[in-house]
């Protein structure tokens, strides 16, 4: 629900800025015919996980007691992402871009356990929430497949996937992600050709397929209090949707 809330808005946006008339002057008529052009992105990101539980009965060191704990997250914490553009023309409505990048993202994992009672972990340092810090560099191609322009405005659909490394892994943290992810993400945007660049605002689903957490087992630094944190998932997979404005 909330990222369809982030898609109407988006839509509707789209729709006031576009002009209606296709008869206005158009701005930089010829841009479009260059073989290479490059940019930059700025933007929001709002991620999330797909959590697993392992449903494994666990012991948790403070209270001594047996219980099956599951996962979820909390909420969708605004990140911020930029990145850079290197766009070349296959041909009148198809491009072929390459837009490596660096998102800034929070995600708040909470944790409750099947009888209901409060999650404790280190007294004084945990509770039923975990904040997990990721700062993935990234690395995607895309096929941007664009409609006929009409004035000055030319709305298109986009999509790709690529490889990103996470470069911000804190080890003392009770749940620690993976370095690697690959991914797919689809989306949608308008070029807006202004007087100096085109604004392209768009936005972008996407969904990582590498389980991103790593196993207690590998973790020596790990408190034994916190080690449930982690046996309580099975998998961490990324999910973000991403509303970006590309400067060409």
């Amino acid at each position: 629900m909330k990222y369809f809330r982030f898609i109407l808005v988006f839509s509707l946006l789209s729709y006031v800025l576009c002009p209606v008339k296709a008869q206005v002057a158009q701005n930089r008529p010829y841009v479009d015919d260059k073989l290479f052009h490059f940019g930059f992105q700025l933007g929001l990101n709002f991620s999330s996980f797909g959590v697993s539980d392992s449903e494994l009965p666990l012991v948790n060191p403070i209270t001594g007691e047996t219980e099956i704990y599951h996962a979820r997250v909390k909420t969708l914490l605004p990140g911020f992402n930029v990145g850079f553009i290197t766009d070349l023309r296959l041909c009148k409505y198809l491009n072929l871009r390459f837009c490596p990048g660096m998102q800034f993202s929070s995600r708040t994992i909470s944790y409750k356990t099947e009888s209901g009672r409060p999650v404790q972990g280190t007294p004084g340092k945990r509770g039923s929430t975990i904040d997990v810090l990721a700062i993935p560099v990234s690395m995607p191609v895309y096929l941007k497949f664009s409609a006929a322009r009409e004035g000055n405005y030319r709305p298109y659909v986009i999509g790709g996937g690529g490889v990103s490394f996470n470069v911000s892994r804190d080890r003392e943290k009770p749940v620690l992600l993976n370095l690697m992810d690959y991914f797919c993400e689809v989306g949608f945007g308008v070029d807006l050709y202004l007087r100096w660049f085109k604004l392209c605002p768009e936005i972008t689903y996407r969904i990582g397929f590498a389980n991103q957490l790593y196993p207690s087992d590998k973790r020596m630094e790990l408190a034994p209090q916190d080690v449930f944190y982690t046996d309580a998932i099975s998998r961490l997979t990324n999910h973000s949707i991403c509303l970006t404005f590309n400067f060409e």
